[in-house]
């Protein structure tokens, strides 16, 4: 693990005007020099002369305007991003089978993290067709911390070693933070309500069914 685990709490590179941008491509090119690429005839090349080129594979047409910036601002450090999308079964086996270089990936959790972890983030299905671990993880303190999780013998040692798991994953820079917004999009309608007789054995199970008919009664504020 990198020092920085214990010494430095981890943050994203922001993008606040009037230079963040900027700043950060510049910080990237001095790192990717560091590593051996380097500019030249058109493109990021390593010392053997490959470019530096990679496949964003998407299965929803929506976060191709979320790749076009990121592609726009590769391409000014000569790094070729193509973002593509396909259809569902396409993107399933690719997925399944890790054949892509980048692709959209959310990992939901419970406030009671448990065996699912196992599939995430476990070195045991780093390369198990079909497995959550899409950024093929395999690092022995994360497996460590996730036998903690699972096996924890009460809520206080559950949390600290859920805590500890997320900083050493942050720390890792296994993904790149997409995007996000701290709210949920909804529209609604007053043309609509609740039927007086709802249908036999009727029960919504989405929280979104659940809520939807929800609206003010006439005098409520």
């Amino acid at each position: 693990m990198p020092e920085a685990v214990f010494t430095e709490e981890w943050a994203p590179p922001t993008t606040e005007p009037p230079h963040g941008l900027r700043q950060n491509l510049r910080q990237a090119k001095a790192l990717l020099n560091e590593a051996g690429w380097h500019y030249r005839d058109g493109a990021l090349r390593n010392e053997d002369g490959r470019p530096f080129r990679f496949q964003m594979v998407l299965s929803q047409k929506g976060f191709e305007r979320i790749c076009a910036p990121f592609a726009r601002n590769l391409e000014k450090l000569g790094i070729d991003m193509e973002y593509r999308t396909v259809d569902s079964a396409v993107y399933q086996r690719r997925i399944d089978t890790f054949d892509f270089d980048m692709t959209v990936e959310v990992f939901p959790q419970s406030q009671s993290p448990g065996n699912e972890l196992m599939s995430m983030f476990h070195s045991s299905s780093a390369e198990q067709e079909g497995s959550r671990n899409t950024g093929g993880i395999a690092n022995p303190v994360v497996d460590a911390l996730i036998e903690e999780i699972i096996y924890a013998e009460d809520r206080e040692a559950l949390v600290t070693a859920s805590r500890a798991l997320d900083r050493v994953l942050l720390h890792g820079e296994y993904l790149v933070p997409n995007w996000y917004i701290p709210y949920h999009r909804l529209a609604y309608w007053e043309g609509f309500g609740r039927p007086e007789t709802l249908p036999l054995y009727y029960q919504a199970t989405s929280w979104m069914l659940q809520t939807w008919w929800e609206k003010e009664a006439p005098g409520d504020e």
